[in-house]
């Protein structure tokens, strides 16, 4: 049983910084994508990166259970959601 606890508190950290790696890089796509373009842009695999990562930092601040945290991410990904959505509806938008 110690085992499958351990493993079990290993596969949430290794989701709480796949999460928190991808969420993240987010930055850097934006960043890499400006200096590119000689102009600040946020590019849509900006809302990719924060949406994806999101999700899996809101499964672990529920699987911590801290309400701070998942309010926080939950309605970040309300809001990712809805930026890919009008990307998809206006092109020029987000590149």
């Amino acid at each position: 049983m110690s085992h499958d606890l351990s493993s079990s508190v290993a596969a949430w950290y290794a989701i709480g910084f796949l999460g928190q790696l991808t969420f993240g890089s987010r930055f850097f796509v934006q960043w890499i994508a400006s200096e590119r373009a000689r102009r600040v842009i946020i590019p849509k695999m900006f809302w990719y990166l924060s949406f994806f990562g999101g999700i899996a930092l809101f499964a672990y601040a529920i699987h911590r259970r801290d309400p701070v945290f998942a309010v926080g991410q939950g309605l970040g990904l309300i809001v990712y959601a809805r930026n890919l959505i009008l990307g998809r509806s206006s092109q020029p938008a987000i590149s």
